[in-house]
């Protein structure tokens, strides 16, 4: 592995290039006076980094820290470290065009009363979602109103699919993505050099309102242009790269690219270890040599949703393309190795990346990792089976663990003998064996202090954020117990803005199969908001639905409903409380909320 190049410290220039003003204190609180973001809780990132701590991972905590109002180029400016990402103004001959209002109302709004303080009282007169994570719309609320919209004044353009994929992400796996995200962020950690330093993206999620504005104009074809309040921009599609519904886009007036999360200072996900969709390497590579190709001739800046712009025509086609290569000689190496038999976990463990990329700090697994990437790799193409029948039908932890445990003399044996490879430094193999012991007998208090003592220890030693976050908090629930998610997978403007189908999904997703295996119902579930009617059957524990059609009782629902709980009543009197009209045979209705099973926020990950 090339030695770190601690010698290039141009992006602590970068990282200060434009300062207008700081944002101190640099704490937000939500109406109720609770802190919803606290940045300057990693005040401690200054000076040398201390042995809990990476020195590459301290360094970029050092960068991603620095917060306040920046200069990008003329016309355009960026609020930095007032959440997990940017939010970016673009200026306007009456306004201001908004980029990616960070994840919290609160937040959003902070960010712009500082913009306004120093850039004029400026209205909001256009809203652009680079693509549909949370981090980049969830503050929509907190620069503008629905009304704003819906009058016409403010148009919100995002690429298209974003809505059925902003919603999707956290109806579908939100529960349990959520709980993990607890996790990767490090969000019961304390802020210091024993605890969370950052995630590498950004620091930490904020914890405020989560609101979504749905998009008014989707963009769909790569050339298409849009003029926002004299401001010219040309788009470009980049679907299936960092997020499913992805766009990059052109200030040609000012010589400056937006490239949303394909392009960071970091190794991004190929797959987060919060779980969510594989992503495509393949085509992320593709779209960046795209867009080398398409602006590389007129760029002077490409700035991002998360850390700091790049200047200079030659230095950002130096960027994007290491970028590019990055991505794609993941791709194609791991490829390569899978057609020669080996599997994604003995790709990831041997795997090298060019001199040339490990010499450039941005290509560093901050947020992602090589290791994760590869077998995400894997993954997509090849599943979870790695080929071995050995491995084909494997017993799950804990019955494995009791196995484990009896074969290798008992939890005292083990944990005797992780003592000993724990005091000769070997903590990745100590995780391996007492995460059996654990799952064999969860109150074994000497295998859950030592598992805890190692997973610290890997996690003071990780490059990357997100696993020091992971490592870290497995060791806190070890110690203290389940911290549960931290922040909800589903905020109210999420459950207003589903579309009838998602809506009928979500239902299906909570069906208790067993319990409504001999459940033979049909119903009819009409939209009025939007004149869509759907034949609801629940039939061999699936709910189905098909447009149209009849049923035993008509469910009637507006959109607007959903939103204030119609989605996982337990009762036909609470679904009719909050707002629905039944016409017919009431009991199917209390059949089908009889069977739903929502998802368990707090459900146990280091332990059975």
């Amino acid at each position: 592995m090339t030695a770190l190049p601690f010698e290039d410290t141009r992006d602590f220039d970068d990282v200060a290039r434009g300062l207008v003003a700081r944002f101190t204190p640099n704490v937000v609180r939500d109406a109720a006076g609770e802190v919803v973001w606290d940045g300057d809780s990693y005040d401690f990132l200054r000076g040398e980094a201390p042995e809990t701590v990476h020195p590459s991972l301290w360094r970029q905590g050092i960068l991603v820290s620095t917060a306040g109002l920046f200069e990008v180029c003329e016309g355009i400016y960026q609020v930095r470290g007032l959440d997990l990402s940017n939010i970016t103004f673009v200026e306007g001959e009456t306004g201001v065009i908004v980029i990616d209002p960070l994840i919290s109302t609160e937040c959003a709004a902070a960010a712009y009363a500082l913009y306004r303080e120093h850039r004029g009282d400026r209205p909001v007169t256009g809203m652009i979602y680079t693509h549909s994570h949370v981090d980049h719309f969830g503050g929509a609320k907190g620069v503008i109103t629905q009304e704003d919209v819906d009058s016409g004044r403010v148009p919100v353009l995002a690429p298209d699919g974003f809505i059925e994929h902003a919603i999707a992400e956290n109806i579908y796996a939100g529960t349990a993505m959520a709980r993990r995200a607890g996790y990767m962020y490090g969000a019961a950690l304390d802020r210091c050099a024993h605890g969370g330093v950052g995630a590498g993206l950004g620091q930490t999620t904020s914890t405020g309102t989560v609101s979504l504005i749905p998009p008014t104009d989707l963009v769909t074809t790569t050339g298409e242009e849009r003029v926002i309040d004299g401001v010219r921009i040309v788009f470009q599609m980049a679907p299936g790269t960092e997020a499913p519904a992805e766009m990059h886009f052109h200030f040609p007036e000012r010589k400056a690219l937006c490239m949303a999360e394909n392009a960071t200072h970091t190794l991004h996900n190929i797959l987060t270890i919060r779980g969510a969709l594989v992503r495509d390497p393949h085509v992320w590579a593709q779209y960046l040599s795209e867009a080398i190709e398409t602006f590389g001739d007129d760029i002077e800046v490409v700035f991002a949703g998360h850390h700091w712009p790049t200047w200079g025509r030659d230095t950002i086609l130096e960027f994007l393309s290491i970028q590019r290569d990055l991505y794609a000689y993941l791709h194609d190496q791991t490829l390569r190795l899978m057609n020669k038999g080996f599997t994604g976990i003995e790709i990831a463990e041997d795997f090298e990346m060019p001199p040339a990329l490990d010499a450039a700090w941005h290509t560093h697994g901050y947020y992602g990792s090589v290791s994760h990437n590869v077998k995400a790799i894997y993954q997509r193409y090849m599943g979870w089976y790695d080929g071995n029948p050995a491995r084909l039908w494997q017993y799950p932890p804990t019955e494995a663990g009791h196995r484990y445990v009896e074969y290798m003399g008992g939890a005292d044996a083990v944990v005797a003998k992780a003592r000993a490879s724990y005091d000769a430094g070997d903590h990745r193999w100590v995780a391996q064996v007492l995460d059996h012991v654990v799952f064999a007998e969860p109150t074994h208090a000497e295998a859950r202090s030592l598992l805890a003592d190692a997973l610290e220890q890997l996690g003071f030693g990780s490059e990357n954020g997100t696993w020091r976050d992971a490592y870290l908090s497995g060791a806190k629930e070890l110690r203290t117990g389940n911290f549960g998610s931290p922040t909800g997978a589903m905020s109210q403007d999420f459950l207003a803005a589903l579309p009838p189908e998602l809506f009928l999904d979500a239902l299906a997703i909570q069906v208790d199969g067993p319990k409504a295996w001999d459940l033979d119902i049909a119903m009819r579930w009409d939209f009025p908001d939007t004149d869509q009617t759907f034949r609801v059957t629940l039939r061999n524990g699936v709910l189905v639905s098909v447009p149209d059609g009849s049923g035993d009782v008509t469910v009637t629902l507006t959109v607007p409903q959903v939103a204030i709980g119609a989605l996982a009543r337990s009762s036909t009197d609470d679904a009719v409380a909050a707002g629905l009209v039944v016409d017919g045979d009431a009991s199917a209705l209390q059949q089908v909320l009889g069977v739903l099973d929502p998802g368990d926020p707090s459900f146990n990950i280091i332990e059975p």
